[in-house]
């Protein structure tokens, strides 16, 4: 192996500095291991960081992106939880096992910021923030697990306690809503989708969804979902909105629901009604992806069930300017950067 390596790194504010430079390959200390680096998911909150500055808060230059797949090199001295061969995925915020998230100066500590991220061909990172990936997807797809369908499993599994029978809703066909319409599906959930597009929401029934709701032609899409539903409304909503969208979702919750709030394409700033949250009894809970053992969990949940996650576009490792182009035009599912064999 070379001691050096290639890896994306923003030099300064904006994504006009993005530029793919040569950099030593890191070693892995105690309780590390090196990991090659074969495959990374992109998230809409990466556009945000890097189209809104967001990087220029932390040490530069720094690497964005926070989901890999990859398989463990080395390891550094004491770490028994991994060896060399091993696949592995890692966890979105660094060091979250269980309970609350671990903060810093009341700031999660998860990859791609405030953490430099993995657009690189090696990493080392220690063990703990690792999982075993799981045995029925390639890396590609293994990559698309970290951020979106720990977000979507949290939701609806880990706080949620989805049931069979249960309504959900789906907002849009990005990452975490594809995510969170196969999981339900396979629990035996009724899913209903909104999205743009018919030919977005004929995709999506094909994934297992039971409704479609066209967001352009059907604007009031809550009462669209109080009509499907008979005037009962959805048991759980993933809000990928925010900002007054939020007030929607609670029109169309139904009796003591559950909305996870977790998008913020309409702002960081939500508003809903006060009254019909009231007479709901609903419950409104921000979603911060999830820890290790949910993510562990979810590993095995996926293998048992054989979900396959939706990858819309995969890119080479020196093309992540295309790959980013295709994230803002609102991709069907994940965008892969393919960082090695």
């Amino acid at each position: 192996m070379t001691n050096m390596m290639k890896r994306w790194q923003i030099s300064a504010a904006g994504r006009q500095t993005l530029e793919l430079a040569d950099v030593p390959v890191p070693v892995a200390g105690p309780g590390e291991v090196l990991v090659r680096v074969k495959a990374v998911s992109l998230n809409y909150r990466d556009r945000l960081f890097l189209e809104n500055q967001g990087y220029a808060q932390f040490a530069l230059p720094f690497t964005p992106a926070s989901d890999l797949a990859g398989e463990v090199q080395g390891v550094g001295p004491g770490v028994t939880r991994f060896k060399a061969g091993d696949r592995v995925i890692n966890n979105f915020t660094a060091g979250w096992i269980d309970g609350p998230p671990p903060r810093v100066n009341g700031v999660n500590q998860s990859f791609g910021g405030p953490l430099p991220g993995v657009l690189a061909e090696y990493v080392a990172l220690p063990a703990e923030w690792l999982v075993a990936a799981p045995a029925t997807l390639d890396d590609a797809e293994a990559s698309t697990l970290p951020c979106a369908a720990l977000t979507a499993w949290t939701s609806l599994v880990e706080l949620g306690g989805l049931r069979p029978g249960e309504t959900v809703l789906v907002q849009g066909t990005g990452g975490v809503s594809l995510f969170a319409l196969q999981f339900a599906a396979a629990m035996g959930a009724e899913v209903i989708v909104t999205s743009s597009g018919e030919e977005k929401l004929e995709r999506a029934k094909a994934l297992g969804a039971t409704h479609g709701i066209n967001r352009e032609t059907t604007p009031d899409w809550a009462e669209a979902v109080l009509g499907i539903t008979s005037g009962r409304g959805a048991d759980h909503i993933l809000e990928m909105v925010g900002g007054t969208n939020l007030g929607r979702s609670m029109a169309a919750i139904a009796p003591s629901g559950r909305i996870s709030l977790i998008g913020v394409i309409g702002g960081f700033e939500s508003s809903l009604p006060s009254f019909p949250a009231f007479q709901a009894q609903a419950t409104v809970q921000a979603i911060f992806v999830g820890n290790r053992r949910g993510l562990e969990n979810m590993v095995r949940a996926v293998d048992r069930i054989g979900l396959k996650p939706v990858i819309d576009t995969q890119f080479a490792f020196a093309d992540l300017p295309d790959g980013l182009d295709r994230l803002e035009r609102g991709p069907f599912g994940k965008i892969v950067i393919r960082v090695s064999k």
